[in-house]
């Protein structure tokens, strides 16, 4: 499998192509990168050095490899966090020339634009652009709840709220839908869910809660559920498998003590996930 991931990169820490190459790496997955920033940090510290890259210079980046005559062998684009229009619309001019190349390529969204908490936190022109060009235009989408009811005008809480939202969006363009951060009000108390949603059903994962913040924990799950997709062709299947290494890393990232996610210490959690939660079919 070969991705061509089109985000954000970190010098120090895991977020975006940070977050998410080398965990498709030791599943076996070829990854070209392409950088839209390249900072010291995440902007959660509240300051940061380096460029934010010019949206004609990640599409020279990108044309460059177009000329090399390899875009028929991308199998899927992902793309994450999008800091303003002009990058949006190299994404989707990509993602138009892979699937051009092949058209049996698919285009992973993750579609980033705040959560439960804090709210939406990203430049007031994105969310319209995720809902009017970009969701349209992805097979895969991959948003929190929060997220998932911005882009369907929907407050989903409840499973068959969260499976009706699922479905707006899912008429929208995206055949394959990941909620993730799943919070309804009859969980069980201390635990966190994903659900899946396709043709073929909807399943849900539920998880322990863990005590932590972890920028990146997003990137990484977006990655790893585009990646084991791809290969099973079972939703359900890649919903076990990300959930069991997307945990397994957020746990050894607490034990570590430090704020970053520990993507090299829980590197055998991606090659081989322990599957230790079932997977619940609700449709």
């Amino acid at each position: 499998m070969k991705v061509l991931s089109i985000q954000s990169s970190v010098a120090y820490g895991h977020v975006g192509n940070s977050a998410a190459v080398f965990p498709l790496q030791r599943l076996g997955v070829e990854v070209w990168p392409v950088f839209t920033v390249h900072f010291s940090n995440h902007t959660g510290y509240g300051a940061w050095r380096g460029p934010l890259l010019a949206a004609s210079d990640v599409r020279d980046v990108i044309t460059g490899i177009e000329e090399r005559g390899v875009l028929g062998q991308v199998d899927a684009v992902l793309s994450g966090y999008q800091g303003g229009e002009d990058i949006g619309d190299v994404i989707l001019d990509a993602v138009a020339r892979v699937k051009a190349a092949n058209p049996a390529a698919t285009y992973t969204c993750d579609p980033v634009m705040g959560n439960a908490k804090s709210g939406c936190f990203v430049n007031p022109a994105i969310p319209p652009l995720l809902r009017e060009r970009v969701v349209p235009a992805a097979d895969l989408i991959t948003p929190n709840q929060f997220e998932l009811g911005y882009l369907t005008g929907t407050e989903p809480r409840t499973i068959d709220e969260t499976l009706e939202s699922a479905d707006l969006a899912r008429a929208m363009g995206p055949s394959v839908v990941l909620v993730t951060s799943v919070e309804r009000p009859d969980a069980p108390e201390g635990t966190i869910e994903m659900m899946a949603i396709d043709d073929d059903g909807a399943w849900i994962v539920q998880t322990p809660r863990l005590p932590l913040k972890a920028n990146g924990s997003g990137d990484v799950t977006a990655a790893l559920f585009t990646a084991h997709r791809f290969r099973s062709g079972s939703s359900a299947d890649a919903l076990a498998a990300t959930a069991s290494s997307v945990f397994d890393l957020l746990q050894a990232t607490l034990d570590s003590g430090e704020r970053e996610l520990a993507l090299i210490a829980a590197q055998e959690s991606f090659a081989h996930p322990q599957l230790q939660f079932s997977v619940t079919r609700v449709r």
